[in-house]
């Protein structure tokens, strides 16, 4: 399952103020009172819950809590991955009708919905009790302020897929550092200009990601005053190694998702992916000609002999404030996202964002035939583990992604450097963030 967007929303501000203070979006809180926040009482009564949602795993979890539940009608919604069914959701929530009572939300969205008031604050109905089932980067992706407005469904830890058909052919080893990175694309593309170490045209998941890593933390969000600073020396270090790539010609100008991405990925004419560990489905179902080609390493440091990793991507389950039954909402998100229901979804292919699935003897030793066999949950639990606390999006993550090819995406087709599109992307997101009335530090 593809978990993050390429293209997204330009700004949920269209159609749901984000400035504090703002009127909250949608109707009335129908769920006000103590009684609507009684989960147990609300399964008992049963009711229909929609549920917008792309992620394939849901349906067993739907028909699952149905069974549990016979009371209870679970109506699964594709509505359109990310920004299509953002966009569907703030149409919903403006027109004061049609929206769900659950909401697949990716981690880097969960702020903008909060802040814009869009979503309901679940710490009330227990969500709280759940905090230590989670690995670190979920939890904090689903946290803002003091409230809790998802339950993550899944995680996205970094690592490095690679193609071991292509490496052993030109005796590459696996690099375990940037640096041995940049000396492998270097090696790869010299003894054949048709093969890249990876493709890249300007990504904002990406790109962030691998600052995450580096030790750099752009972002500062305290209530309503943000600080936006590309300046430290986190940022330096992956842009000083990227911008070698970039100047060096030696990452493909193919953008990912694209049927040219999946035929590199076939051929073996991009190499390597740092991405996350929701991808092996994703090669399984894009790349079935290069079965047994590939297989996965951890993410290469900064500092050699660390261990130090990431996140890109995953995405959470939220009840949107214009839900008509709020309980029962909380209480499917709940099923499928802890115990059986993370349990069930792990099965079927997510990659969990809960401790104990990850921690689990059948999900660690499970063989992946397309990875030559490899127990490769084994590499992805490890990053998992490895993810460097600290890091924040913005509460606007979602206008700022949109505008980042126009500001950083200048890097890969000009004369612009890295740094030079950092700033861009901090002066446009720091105007934006004033003119949504956040206070922007100097």
């Amino acid at each position: 399952m593809r978990s993050t967007s390429r293209r997204i929303l330009a700004t949920v501000a269209a159609t749901c103020a984000l400035t504090f203070g703002a009127t909250a979006c949608g109707s009335p809180d129908p769920g006000a009172d103590s009684s609507a926040k009684d989960v147990a009482s609300a399964l008992e009564a049963g009711g229909k819950v929609t549920v917008w949602a792309w992620e394939p795993t849901l349906k067993k979890v739907a028909a699952d809590f149905e069974k549990k539940y016979p009371k209870v009608d679970v109506e699964l919604v594709n509505a359109g991955t990310g920004n299509k069914q953002y966009t569907a959701l703030q149409n919903a929530i403006a027109a004061g009708s049609g929206a769900p009572d659950v909401a697949q939300v990716e981690y880097y969205a969960v702020g903008q919905f909060a802040i814009g008031k869009a979503l309901e604050d679940l710490s009330p109905y227990g969500a709280s009790a759940h905090d230590r089932e989670f690995t670190t980067g979920p939890w904090s992706g689903v946290t803002y302020g003091k409230g809790i407005y998802a339950l993550p469904m899944d995680s996205g830890p970094l690592a490095l897929f690679y193609n071991k058909k292509v490496f052993d052919r030109h005796g590459i080893a696996v690099p375990t550092t940037w640096d041995e990175y940049v000396e492998a694309a270097r090696t790869l593309h010299k003894a054949d200009p048709k093969l890249y170490i990876t493709n890249d045209t300007g990504d904002a998941g990406a790109t962030t990601s691998l600052i995450w890593q580096a030790g750099g933390r752009p972002y500062k969000v305290e209530g309503t005053e943000i600080g936006i600073d590309f300046g430290d020396a986190g940022t330096a270090q992956y842009t000083g190694t990227w911008q070698k790539l970039i100047d060096e010609r030696l990452l493909a100008p193919v953008t990912s998702w694209s049927d040219e991405w999946y035929k590199g990925l076939s051929d073996g004419s991009i190499a390597t992916l740092s991405t996350g560990a929701w991808m092996p489905a994703n090669f399984t179902s894009g790349a079935p000609a290069a079965s047994g080609d590939w297989r996965v390493a951890p993410l290469p440091q900064w500092t050699k002999g660390a261990k130090v990793g990431a996140e890109n991507g995953g995405s959470s389950l939220a009840v949107p404030k214009a839900s008509k039954n709020k309980a029962l909402a909380y209480a499917f998100i709940e099923y499928a996202t802890t115990g059986a229901g993370a349990t069930s979804r792990v099965s079927e292919g997510a990659f969990p964002a809960t401790r104990a699935d990850l921690e689990s003897p059948a999900f660690l030793d499970t063989p992946f035939p397309y990875f030559g066999g490899q127990q490769a949950n084994r590499v992805l639990a490890d990053a998992a583990r490895d993810v460097a606390a600290g890091w924040a999006y913005l509460p606007y993550q979602v206008y700022a992604n949109s505008v980042f090819n126009d500001t950083v995406g200048k890097a890969y087709v000009s004369s612009t450097t890295l740094p030079q599109g950092l700033e861009a992307w901090r002066a446009a997101t720091a105007k934006y963030g004033t003119e949504q009335g956040f206070t922007i530090a100097k």
